[in-house]
């Protein structure tokens, strides 16, 4: 297998299985290393069916599919591996091309299918709220400000509870006009202008201006790692990146503050799958953790997609626009929450200079 071919079997996000005669297996790869409780090195020259149970006969399966050369597709499977729940799977097994007797099995779980299906409709609905936002936009936002300065004006002869109301009118005016404003942002994001950058410095200077603004409740700590390489970035995104995390962490803390921790690190195993099919590494990582009260029940896998937040009268972009801009930069995202502690995770790429003298 050559390096572009392994770099997409180790990428794939489906689990898969290579088999030979028999159906004995020859390699899987890491998803469906996952799924069967064991490393492909431990299963391989074993029968897939000791260690795969399906409610379909595998062996007759395999039969035909070398017989007619032609893939079979069998949905809403129920399977059963060593050490985990039975679960509903769709089955795909095509003959291998250019390797004579062997197959390629495709296991792809239906909450895989559904949650794929969940974040088309999200992206589809986010789609159609920025698009009606950046055609309505103008047209709202001239209007606001006519009322906003018509409250201003009657507020200079008011007094008490009546001044009030007119401050509260002025207040949510703006308060609309800057959602619009976030809803254009979020689908007029430029191509990000890529150059080799220090992450500490983006950090540091996100940090910085955090803690002379929202964030001067807060306290920082910091673990850097000195050694790490330069990132493959758009400086500017990114720090806007940093800056909607610290928000993020200190808008959960309230007003009494909390501790906000700031850490970089290498890890080379961490690899990202491209649209195009191929692997990119991504070994830079930043970790923003903060110790607030965590992610509502069930927002959790839910946290980067447009219009969803836990948090009254916020707008859920700010974290879709974190996704955002990591996948235009080829990054990953990860987070884990539990009350005391939610830790967000950031992957970047080294920069191409970097990357050729690791090579």
């Amino acid at each position: 297998m050559s390096d572009r071919d392994h770099q997409f079997w180790v990428s794939l996000p489906l689990p898969a299985v290579i088999l030979g005669g028999e159906g004995r297996i020859v390699d899987i790869n890491p998803s469906a290393e996952e799924l069967l409780n064991s490393s492909s090195r431990s299963l391989s020259g074993h029968r897939l069916e000791r260690r795969f149970e399906t409610e379909v006969p595998l062996t007759e399966v395999f039969a035909r599919v070398r017989e007619s050369g032609a893939p079979v597709f069998m949905n809403g499977v129920r399977v059963k591996s060593e050490g985990r729940p039975p679960e509903t799977c769709n089955l795909r097994v095509a003959p291998l091309v250019g390797q004579e007797g062997m197959l390629l099995l495709l296991i792809t779980p239906l909450h895989l299918v559904e949650r794929l299906h969940q974040a088309d409709a999200a992206r589809s609905s986010a789609r159609s709220a920025v698009g009606m936002a950046e055609m309505l936009g103008h047209e709202i936002k001239n209007p606001l400000a006519g009322i906003a300065g018509a409250a201003q004006l009657l507020s200079m002869g008011l007094t008490g509870e009546d001044r009030e109301l007119t401050d509260l009118i002025v207040e949510e005016t703006r308060r609309i006009a800057a959602l619009i404003d976030q809803v254009g942002q979020f689908g007029n994001l430029p191509a990000p202008s890529c150059r080799a950058v220090n992450l500490h410095d983006v950090l540091d200077r996100s940090r910085k201006t955090a803690g002379f603004g929202f964030a001067a409740n807060m306290q920082f700590a910091e673990n850097y790692d000195p050694s790490l390489p330069l990132a493959w970035v758009d400086p500017d995104q990114i720090q806007q990146v940093f800056l909607n995390l610290i928000r993020n962490a200190s808008e959960v803390a309230g007003p009494e503050g909390g501790t906000i921790t700031l850490r970089s690190f290498y890890d080379h195993g961490l690899r990202v799958r491209r649209v195009d099919g191929t692997g990119a590494a991504v070994p830079l990582q930043i970790e923003i953790a903060d110790d607030g009260p965590g992610f509502a029940p069930g927002l959790l896998d839910q946290a980067f997609d447009p219009f969803v937040s836990g948090r009254e009268n916020g707008t859920g972009l700010g974290l879709a626009l974190v996704s955002k801009i990591m996948s235009d930069h080829d990054g990953m995202i990860g987070v884990t929450s539990v009350p005391g502690e939610t830790r967000i995770r950031l992957s970047f790429p080294l920069a191409p200079q970097v990357l050729r003298v690791e090579e």
